[in-house]
């Protein structure tokens, strides 16, 4: 398969020693509650020097976060966590530096924020059998988010009384055991690191052993099918993880050589997860550098 033609980087100029790097959060364009500006403020406060931009399905907050850079002083990693499913399991996958331009991954990503509508439309649906709540109040909680969903429900159960917060709703009628659960279209996971790849952006597994959050896991061996297409790393370091679920990160990542990161996966208000809480190794993100079509965004 062909790549995405790469630029040259020069690390040498945006680097001191023992770098903080957080790679994985989400801005209001998807998911979180912080605009890019005030993302990047924040990650200025929380002593962060270089922080990933990934929402899910959309790269509509690149362009804002890039003009934040200069007044925050932190350098900016552009991403986006892509929806994957293997046989109706439900895996994520961050795509760093990769060109936006690039069609059939950009095409794909539409279908997927298409798809999660119509889901959140029909759970909404299923909820408001048992819950006070409509379509039009979860869309009003989404404000200008591009990519509609989970979340957006669950603050509209939180609006109503409901549920405390959002983690509250996820473990309750917004679980993906729940009767409520509905799925939406989502790449395969090995489609999508071909994809990645092809547009010239470095692929790594988000959260890879999350058991709280599903009750199927994506089997060992599927990595291993990742790796072969160009999977480049998966997250160890993750809340989502205890020490169990880290060992298990570290042994799919060991077995079928790959860089292993960590990150917060931070959502503002929405989640607990804090910036900076984890971090991805500098070795690592020298490689996504070298390996990426696009250049880091430096101050």
């Amino acid at each position: 398969m062909q790549h995405h033609p790469r630029k040259e980087h020069s690390s040498e100029e945006t680097y001191t020693a023992h770098m903080r790097i957080d790679p994985h959060t989400h801005s209001s364009f998807s998911d979180g509650t912080d605009t890019p500006t005030e993302l990047l403020s924040k990650a200025r406060d929380a002593g962060l020097d270089v922080i990933g931009l990934t929402d899910h399905d959309t790269v509509a907050g690149w362009e804002e976060a890039e003009r934040a850079v200069a007044t925050s002083g932190v350098s900016l990693l552009r991403g986006m966590e892509i929806s994957c499913a293997w046989q109706g399991i439900s895996m994520h996958l961050l795509s760093y530096l990769h060109d936006p331009a690039y069609l059939p991954l950009s095409d794909a990503c539409l279908r997927a924020r298409e798809t999660r509508v119509t889901r959140a439309q029909e759970m909404v649906a299923l909820l408001a059998v048992d819950f006070p709540i409509t379509y039009e109040e979860v869309v009003q909680q989404a404000g200008g988010a591009v990519t509609i969903g989970r979340p957006h429900i669950a603050d509209a159960l939180v609006a109503k009384g409901c549920f405390p917060d959002r983690s509250a709703a996820f473990a309750g009628p917004l679980h993906n055991g729940s009767p409520y659960y509905v799925r939406h279209w989502a790449l395969d996971p090995v489609d999508a690191v071909a994809l990645v790849r092809a547009a010239g952006g470095v692929p790594v597994v988000a959260h890879p052993r999350a058991s709280k959050r599903q009750k199927k896991l994506i089997p060992d061996e599927v990595f291993g099918q990742m790796k072969d297409v160009g999977l480049a790393g998966v997250e160890v370091d993750h809340r989502d993880h205890g020490p169990e679920q880290r060992e298990q990160a570290a042994e799919i990542a060991q077995r079928y050589d790959l860089m292993m990161s960590g990150a917060s996966d931070y959502h503002g208000a929405g989640k607990p997860n804090l910036l900076g809480e984890n971090l991805m190794p500098e070795a690592m993100l020298e490689t996504i550098l070298e390996e990426g079509a696009l250049p880091l965004v430096t101050p």
